[in-house]
């Protein structure tokens, strides 16, 4: 049996639009640059959402980038302007505490698939022989 998709995994999800667009719309400071909100996890009683969010970028960012940095700084100075508009918008009574994050997923997936292709180059993973036609070794289909 499926597990039942929860009212908090619901909120989740809802947050995660409307912080998209109210990201995008509303804060205006160039610091925060091109946000993706990757993840929203919500406590269960309510109380905190840790958002997940990756910056659009020419170059590797870590955790530890000056943009980075700059980034969460501005979103966490901006999280009760951003719970208030949420509150509003969704229509909740408990409205969970914003604490935004880096998402390092993106740089370890990269990562992870750099060192596969280093381990086993460009060949397919499973061989394949030009020469053999499904079609002609089919007699019946000959015919």
């Amino acid at each position: 049996m499926a597990r039942e998709y929860s009212r908090v995994d619901r909120i989740g999800d809802q947050m995660q639009r409307e912080l998209a667009q109210l990201i995008q719309r509303e804060v205006k400071d160039p610091r925060v640059g091109l946000v993706t909100i990757n993840d929203v996890k919500v406590s269960r009683d309510l109380g905190y959402a840790d958002i997940y969010v990756s910056l659009l970028s020419t170059e590797e960012l870590t955790e530890e980038s000056p943009e980075i940095q700059d980034c969460l700084q501005v979103l966490n100075k901006v999280s009760g302007f951003l719970r208030g508009q949420i509150g509003r918008a969704m229509k909740l009574r408990v409205v969970p505490q914003l604490r935004f994050h880096f998402d390092t997923l993106q740089g370890e997936s990269r990562r992870m698939d750099r060192l596969i292709r280093e381990a086993v180059g460009d060949q397919p993973a499973v061989p394949r022989d030009d020469n053999d036609d499904p079609v002609s070794d089919n007699p019946e289909r000959d015919a």
